[in-house]
């Protein structure tokens, strides 16, 4: 049993589409009804595996009084309860220079993603990058700039914020080569 396949299964049930699992205002489904529709096509999982994932150091699930919920890159409508962070200036974007030349004309676009994705450091947000391709551009994103726009910014860990809108040009540069 692949941790990337089940991982990747449980974002998109978590994320987009939890079918017929019943999912709170929070995004929280029941766990066992997870690991019950996960073994539908994962026969080995359990928690013990499940709780393997959440803790595999990416920070993408949490598990809290017998239920789980993906902390990021939800098309579904849920309020994550997140704590705005207030103290950030400076946030990163790894694109394709294809993504950033777009980026750099009509600022960050949430597009099918509830929240807007960033990075807390310019090395982050090169390794995310490199999801897409090889040689990522870096983004710089003046959060300051942000908030006098009237967005909101959340910090998910210590690598992740999300922006609770899309982001203006006037507020996206690119840094110098990483």
């Amino acid at each position: 049993m692949n941790k990337i396949d089940v991982s990747k299964q449980m974002s998109y049930w978590l994320r987009h589409d939890p079918e017929d699992m019943e999912m709170d205002k929070q995004g929280y489904v029941d766990m066992d009804e997870l690991i019950e529709k996960l073994k539908s096509r994962f026969p080995d999982v359990d928690r013990d595996f499940i709780q393997e994932i959440t803790e595999d150091g990416k920070r993408r699930y949490e598990i809290k009084n017998g239920k789980i919920r993906a902390l990021y890159g939800h098309s579904v409508d849920v309020d994550l309860d997140l704590p705005e962070d207030k103290e950030v200036v400076e946030l990163f974007r790894g694109a394709s220079s294809k993504g950033a030349y777009n980026i750099l004309l009509n600022g960050v676009e949430a597009k099918d993603r509830a929240m807007v994705h960033l990075s807390s450091s310019e090395e982050r947000a090169e390794e995310i990058g490199k999801r897409r391709t090889d040689s990522p551009t870096i983004l710089r994103i003046d959060v300051e700039a942000a908030r006098e726009e009237g967005l909101r910014f959340f910090k998910v860990s210590d690598e992740l914020y999300l922006c609770d809108g899309d982001i203006p040009v006037e507020c996206v540069e690119k840094c110098d080569d990483v």
